[in-house]
C-alpha cells in the first residue's frame, strides 16, 4: 500500500490560502498572499527539495496543478525541486479540466476518492499533496491521508482556507519528526495512529 503524504504551509492559525505570492489564491477577497515567503530560507528550500525527492508520484488538484504547471517547467537545470516536479508521474483531480498537458500527467476521472484508493494500492513510492486546499478538503474527509507534513510560519492571517476544515474526521497523530528553522518555521511530520484517545487532567485526577 502506498502512503498518502499531504505537506502544506500553514500559518500559526492555520489558513494555508495563498502562501507563495500575492496573487496564487484569492478567493473570497484574500489579502494576504504571499505571506510565508519571507521565511523561506535556504535550509527550508534544501527540505524541500529533500522531501520531494522521495515522493513516487504526485497528486494535485486544479488550482494547484495549473501553477505549477506553468511555472516549473521554467526551472533552470540543475534544480533539484524542478527536475523531480517535472519527471514524476503527476495525477489530477479536477471537475472542470478536460485534459492536461504538463510532461507526465494524469487527469483522475470518475470518483475522486475511489480513485486516490486505487492509486494507494498500486505500486510506487510515496504519493505526495503539495497545496491543493479543495482536494485535501476531501481526502481528509474520506480518511486517505496517512502523514502530514506541516511547514509552519510565524504569523497570524486571521481569516483565509484553513487546512483542518469542516469535515475533519477525528484521528490520532504520532509525531514522526520535528526541525525549528531560523526563519521562524517549524516543520513536524505527523502519522496517522489509531483514533482520537481522551481522559481528563486537573489536580482531582492525580493528571497535572
Amino acid at each position: 500500500m502506498r502512503k498518502l503524504k499531504v505537506t502544506t504551509f500553514l500559518s500559526l492559525d492555520g489558513v494555508m490560502q495563498g502562501p507563495g505570492g500575492p496573487d496564487e489564491d484569492r478567493d473570497g477577497g484574500f489579502e494576504h498572499g504571499g505571506w510565508a515567503a519571507p521565511h523561506i530560507g535556504e535550509r527550508l528550500v534544501a527540505a524541500m527539495a529533500d522531501l520531494t525527492g522521495r515522493a513516487g508520484a504526485l497528486l494535485l488538484g486544479r488550482r494547484t496543478y495549473e501553477e505549477f504547471a506553468a511555472t516549473w517547467p521554467l526551472a533552470e537545470d540543475g534544480d533539484p525541486i524542478g527536475a523531480k516536479l517535472n519527471g514524476m508521474p503527476k495525477y489530477v483531480a479536477s471537475r472542470t479540466l478536460d485534459s492536461v498537458s504538463w510532461r507526465n500527467s494524469t487527469l483522475l476521472t470518475g470518483d475522486v476518492p475511489e480513485a486516490v484508493r486505487r492509486l494507494k494500492e498500486g505500486d510506487g513510492g510515496e504519493i505526495q499533496v503539495h497545496g491543493s486546499g479543495g482536494l485535501v478538503q476531501t481526502l481528509i474527509a474520506h480518511d486517505l491521508v496517512d502523514e502530514y507534513h506541516l511547514v509552519v510560519f510565524p504569523v497570524l492571517i486571521g481569516s483565509g482556507k484553513r487546512l483542518f476544515a469542516e469535515g475533519t474526521v477525528p484521528a490520532g497523530l504520532r509525531l514522526v519528526a520535528s526541525t525549528v528553522h531560523a526563519t521562524g518555521a517549524v516543520v513536524g511530520t505527523y502519522a496517522r495512529d489509531g483514533g482520537v484517545e481522551y481522559g481528563a487532567m486537573g489536580p482531582e485526577t492525580g493528571n497535572w
